[in-house]
């Protein structure tokens, strides 16, 4: 950690009076699909409150700990098909 952050992590506060929009922009963010307005937020607010940094640091080692953990793999042809024919998506 270098002293810059350090400082900030000290001086940060250790209330968040926005935690619900501080919590959908985190998710946004880790998930590519925030906005531009909560990219911002993000960026002002993230050096300044303790919650939304810890937050964020659990949230994102959840989001990588899940992805390294889970297999990909595709979905068989036929199982599509049936799933497909009981929904009646298939003539």
């Amino acid at each position: 950690m270098n002293v810059a952050l350090e400082t900030s992590v000290i001086a940060a506060k250790t209330q968040c009076e926005h935690h619900a929009e501080c919590m959908k922009a985190i998710q946004a963010i880790l998930d590519g699909e925030a906005t531009d307005d909560q990219k911002n937020h993000f960026r002002q607010n993230i050096d300044k409150c303790m919650p939304c940094i810890e937050l964020y640091r659990l949230e994102k080692c959840v989001k990588e700990s899940l992805q390294n953990k889970i297999e990909k793999v595709s979905c068989p042809k036929n199982l599509i098909e049936a799933i497909w024919s009981k929904l009646g998506m298939i003539a």
